[in-house]
């Protein structure tokens, strides 16, 4: 008897974990169908390399757009949905609210009633976040830790963190969230911190670049390997009962101590090299975040193996060779 090959959804698919966790999902024989939002800008550098695999298939479609959602979940029926589409850059929430709130938050609610519909039994992965927790400074913090958002975009995660539990527990659907501490690799943008920190070393190294320009240097995060996060969210949706989990490392580095290791590394002194720039400091600053794993470790079988020294490596010496190439 043949089995069925299973089917993922994923919104946001052309993003750092979108891409990670499609590359994984391939690989474990799913039909994967990426979701990515029409520009201008081809935007898509992340899944080049699975682009042609057959079992991939890319669509367009707008998390602002009910139509688009309830035409491709029609369309392709999927046995699991991975909403990891977002405005998720926790400055520019501030600049952007409305688009923040309307993407992050409505657009989750406008999936989820488009998949009570034509999938109930779908599994579906919600892309919570650590930045939910806020100003909440207990340590380390846990899936009880109570929610402080000190962001729009942190605002917009907490209510569509909630509808998730509601719609699971109003029409037992199976939807589980995942609660990440921050998560690098160097697929991250360019305009996140650790990236910019790795990237700017790699161009002084090169001659190429003269400052690194930053904000706060003291705000602590709990920073793992998003490569390893999919693996997590995965692992979620093959339990018999949905809940939510923290994913994190559960250390806990300053943005000064990442730049320092980071620089260390290249074999540059930060020092000479670093501008504090005000217009980079954010109007609400979350200045701890730590999570507890245990619940994930407990369950699922999952915890981070990449720690920070040597994300931290990863990160640099893949911008290294990028701008070598360059």
């Amino acid at each position: 008897m043949k089995i069925q090959q299973k089917v993922a959804f994923i919104t946001g698919v052309t993003g750092q974990d979108g891409s990670y966790l499609a590359e994984y999902l391939l690989e474990l024989g799913y039909k994967v169908v990426g979701m990515k939002r029409r520009t201008s800008i081809i935007s898509t550098s992340r899944i080049d390399e699975i682009y042609s695999n057959p079992n991939f298939i890319l669509e367009y479609g707008n998390m602002s757009d009910s139509s688009s959602l309830w035409n491709l979940l029609n369309k392709h029926k999927p046995d699991e949905i991975y909403n990891l589409a977002a405005q998720s850059h926790v400055k520019a929430s501030f600049e952007v609210s409305e688009e923040t709130l309307d993407v992050v938050g409505m657009g989750f609610l406008k999936l989820l009633n488009a998949a009570k519909e034509i999938v109930p039994k779908a599994r579906i992965y919600q892309a919570s976040s650590s930045e939910m927790f806020g100003d909440n400074t207990e340590c380390p913090q846990n899936e009880n830790t109570k929610f402080m958002p000190a962001s729009p975009y942190a605002c917009a995660k907490v209510f569509a963190h909630n509808l998730a539990n509601n719609y699971r527990t109003g029409y037992g659907m199976h939807i589980s969230c995942g609660i990440l501490e921050n998560h690098e690799s160097p697929r991250r943008g360019e305009t996140f911190v650790t990236r910019k920190i790795t990237m700017a070393a790699a161009r002084i190294k090169l001659g190429l670049q003269e400052k690194l320009e930053l904000g706060n240097l003291y705000a602590k995060r709990d920073w793992g390997y998003a490569k390893e996060y999919v693996v997590a969210m995965h692992k979620m949706l093959q339990q018999e009962n949905p809940e939510d989990y923290v994913i994190a490392t559960g250390e806990s580095h300053s943005v000064e101590e990442f730049a320092k290791t980071v620089f260390e590394y290249a074999e540059l002194d930060l020092n000479k090299y670093l501008v504090i720039n005000p217009r980079l400091f954010r109007v609400h600053e979350v200045p701890f975040l730590c999570g507890d794993y245990s619940k994930a470790k407990a369950k699922l079988g999952w915890e981070p193996k990449i720690r920070f020294k040597e994300l931290a490596k990863i990160m640099y010496d893949a911008d290294l060779k990028l701008n070598s190439k360059s």
